[in-house]
């Protein structure tokens, strides 16, 4: 696995939008306060033609485009090309673009971190079991426009620089943004305490146990919407990837976004038949965002632990991962070691 240098001090941070661009408020104004930001750090920028734009469906402008402005900021070399890259938005159909993207060529460049969440798992994962290079499940570039950052983006922003090999949880999370085109600069509005729900084989215990459970192993994963849609098709080359790193074993790292209660049923069960939780230690699951929805009988619990719940390993939900923030960084691709308590969670990466 290979494991990208970090942003160096005064380096460059690319920027491209292979899913959503930043061409509507609140995230256009968010974005350029973020850049605004870094560069008050003393960071130059490198901006990928389609960081503003929205003029695909779904995604920031042509499939085409999209991947030639992603495969270009990974195989550029030399003073202005970008040392790490951060994607501008989730959306709805970077799995367009992904016949697009030259992953021979991303492959056989020098590795850069790309960090993004949501559709932008359609580079993640691929980076990871493609191009066998590590990449950041983790907030895309417009959060880093808000005043003041929240922890986790510190975090994120620390991990990329380098500066950072562990990770924790968050006491509060956000249920209801208040973000919007008037306020596009408004921090997490964090007033909900987490609590994590644990399933261990032959029990299950809510979030007062106090022993400790450890996970040791390479993390994979994403958003469930994503690979579920990848499952199968020529870019699906996870078989391959779980026997090449079979000994170390693995942590899977998954949440949902637009998926109600059956369609994660549906979804965790067709990856489990698909034979991708062979050699799994672990499941570290986020939040849902349709988190406390039921159709008949089944809610976002049941509804992974019926399926995953068969293979004896622990299961640990409702952690900062995801789309209802903050979120903890995660390094696909990466060995660490996840240890939960209670309420807290710490993600220690085997990195260097």
């Amino acid at each position: 696995m290979r494991i990208p240098k970090f942003l160096p001090e005064n380096g460059t941070i690319g920027f491209v939008a292979p899913s959503f661009g930043c061409n509507i408020e609140p995230y256009k104004s968010s974005f350029e306060n973020a850049l605004k930001r870094f560069e008050e750090m003393g960071y130059s920028k490198w901006l990928g033609p389609n960081c503003f734009v929205g003029e695909g469906i779904g995604i920031s402008n042509k499939p085409e485009l999209c991947g030639k402005e992603l495969t270009d900021a990974f195989t550029l070399s030399g003073e202005d090309a970008p040392d790490v890259i951060i994607s501008c938005g989730g959306g709805e159909m970077m799995c367009e673009v992904i016949p697009y993207i030259d992953f021979k060529a991303v492959k056989n460049a020098e590795p850069k971190w790309y960090m993004g969440y949501s559709d932008n798992t359609n580079f993640v994962y691929l980076s990871a079991t493609i191009a066998d290079t590590a990449a950041i499940y983790g907030p895309c570039a417009p959060a880093f426009g808000m005043e003041p950052w929240h922890e986790s983006l510190r975090d994120a922003f620390d991990l990329i620089k380098g500066e950072k090999n562990s990770v924790s949880g968050y006491p509060l999370w956000e249920k209801e943004g208040l973000k919007d085109e008037e306020h596009p600069l408004l921090p997490y509005n964090v007033t909900e305490k987490t609590e994590y729900v644990y399933y261990l084989p032959d029990e299950v215990k809510g979030s007062e146990m106090n022993s400790e459970i450890t996970l040791e192993g390479r993390l994979i994963g994403g958003c469930v919407d994503c690979l579920v849609n990848l499952l199968g098709t020529r870019y699906d080359k996870t078989a391959d990837f779980l026997e090449k790193y079979k000994d170390d074993g693995f942590i899977w790292f998954l949440e949902c976004c637009d998926l109600n209660p059956m369609s994660m049923r549906r979804a965790f069960w067709q990856m489990r038949e698909a034979g991708w939780f062979k050699y799994v230690r672990g499941f570290m699951i986020g939040r849902p965002l349709h988190k406390g929805e039921e159709m008949f009988g089944a809610d976002c619990y049941n509804s992974v632990t019926d399926i995953i719940g068969k293979l004896g390993v622990p299961i640990i939900m409702d952690l900062d991962i995801g789309h209802l923030p903050p979120m903890v960084p995660i390094i696909c691709g990466a060995k660490a070691k996840a240890s939960f308590s209670g309420n807290t969670m710490t993600v220690d990466y085997r990195i260097r």
